[in-house]
């Protein structure tokens, strides 16, 4: 086999992630790579094969010993073999039906490939190869940054963290609160996900999908297509051209993009907490880790923007996807080149996963810097809660007055308890209900933004135990 120094390798999947993701890389390269190419479409062949024998009048003995050969045959046909015979041929499948067939018994010879196309086999292995990757590798690696995802929202359930809209403190809440968003929603995704993988199908309808030459085989073409089909664990595609339907894969694609970018959404909230001005959580760094080349003091969220990276490099290819869609008539040859990038885009992703299990595995909240920031603007951030209270004491144009207080508070400097109490009317009212829904003292309250935080401790909680429950039982399903 040619050897190849990967430094020579054009794809930056192949040398500079290939190098910080070794084992998924070469986890991946099971179902994704040239070699799993050939070997899944080799499995279809033989799975035909075997089918077919049942058709012939071959003893039931006869029977599983040439099963038996089939399958040492799929495990001597090597790739350059088939790349050699391919630049005879031009043509793939044909070319690895005549390297199958040397290592066939001349019994089984005829039964290679017999009544099938080549997109029978392709697509049919592609289904395989995609399902088996999202499976084996994606899922597994979904579920633990589902998990420890879920334990951080427990262990920051009640830690105060100020809330923020449009780049704005908002109301007080917990940084598990904001925690649980994402894993509410990557968990959500991580579903879907399962669930789709396990709908990709296959076919052996031959070259238009109308079962023509298969009729030559049987009067029930269909029940040989899911007798081949079920020793790969596929279902037939309800419908076939030449083609499987596509939108059982584009409906998976879309929805590892979805997850995607529910991802690069989780690293850029993370990547704006690191920012110096606001410092609320870090990325800890190795011994010997170096932030910049000249200033030595640099310690960049550089695991959070190579997430949004990656995203960014692969999420366009949806429009592919989109348009790999559309075939003319019964099959055209316009997604020949461009499905195969799909293996590319299913790397892509998982390396960005990978990246965000490290990234959370090694996050440092700073929680002493979270209080700092909560206290910020004072107790400016309870005016939410001050309008509330007023207006369920009865004052009917509430939210005006606490507009006007704050404002006076950002005027003068104090805070806005200091200026609610300079109207005794005000702040009795205040006081009164506060007593009556809270059951404490609204001076202590106003002196301690942190406590208004509604029910985020709980929600965030009760989320971080769900998605914790629902990811072991999905990674328990998976492989």
């Amino acid at each position: 086999m040619e050897q190849r120094d990967i430094f020579l390798n054009i794809s930056p999947l192949d040398h500079r992630y290939y190098l910080s993701n070794k084992e998924v890389h070469e986890q991946l390269g099971l179902y994704l790579s040239e070699q799993a190419t050939i070997t899944y479409c080799l499995k279809v062949e033989v799975a035909l094969a075997k089918s077919l024998l049942s058709y012939m009048d071959f003893p039931k003995d006869k029977q599983e010993k040439l099963k038996h050969q089939l399958d040492e045959a799929l495990l001597k046909v090597k790739p350059e073999d088939v790349y050699k015979e391919e630049e005879k041929t031009q043509h793939n499948i044909r070319a690895l039906v005549n390297v199958l067939k040397q290592f066939v018994p001349d019994e089984a010879k005829p039964l290679v490939h017999l009544g099938a196309t080549s997109v029978d086999i392709l697509d049919t292995a592609f289904s395989m190869r995609i399902r088996d990757a999202v499976r084996n590798v994606v899922l597994p690696m979904l579920t633990e940054l589902g998990t420890i995802l879920s334990d951080r929202t427990i262990e920051e359930a009640e830690t105060p963290q100020v809330g923020r809209t449009h780049g704005q403190h908002a109301v007080p809440i917990t940084f598990g609160f904001a925690l649980a968003e994402y894993t509410s929603r990557i968990g959500k995704s991580v579903q879907r996900i399962d669930a789709k993988s396990k709908t990709l199908c296959g076919k052996l309808a031959g070259a238009v999908g109308a079962y023509n030459a298969t009729s030559m085989i049987t009067a029930d073409p269909e029940k040989l297509e899911e007798s081949v089909l079920s020793m790969l664990d596929l279902s037939p595609s309800e419908h076939s051209t030449q083609l499987v339907e596509p939108e059982y894969l584009l409906e998976l694609l879309l929805e590892i993009n979805t997850c995607f970018g529910i991802i690069a959404n989780l690293a850029d909230d993370l990547r704006n907490l690191q920012r110096s001005e606001i410092g609320e959580v870090r990325e800890e760094f190795g011994k010997d880790q170096v932030g910049s080349s000249t200033m030595p003091q640099k310690r960049n969220p550089w695991n959070s923007e190579h997430v949004k990276s990656l995203w960014k490099a692969f999420f366009p290819r949806v429009m592919t996807f989109f348009m790999d869609q559309i075939s003319e008539h019964q099959r055209d040859l316009t997604n020949s080149a461009s499905q195969r990038f799909i293996v590319e885009y299913v790397t892509g992703f998982s390396f960005a996963v990978k990246r965000m299990i490290k990234v959370l595995n090694s996050l440092r909240v700073v929680r002493e810097k979270m209080q700092e920031n909560l206290s910020f603007t004072g107790d400016m951030v309870l005016a939410e809660a001050a309008y509330i209270l007023l207006a369920l004491g009865g004052e009917p144009d509430a939210h005006e007055k606490i507009r006007t207080a704050s404002l006076e508070s950002e005027k003068t400097g104090k805070r806005l308890s200091q200026v609610l109490q300079q109207n005794p009317e005000t702040w009795k009212r205040l006081e009164t209900q506060f007593a009556k829904v809270m059951k404490g003292n609204a001076a202590d309250f106003f002196s301690h933004p942190g406590k208004y935080t509604g029910i985020a401790a709980k929600k965030a909680k009760k989320t971080g135990e769900k998605y914790k429950k629902i990811m072991k039982e999905i990674r328990g399903g998976a492989i």
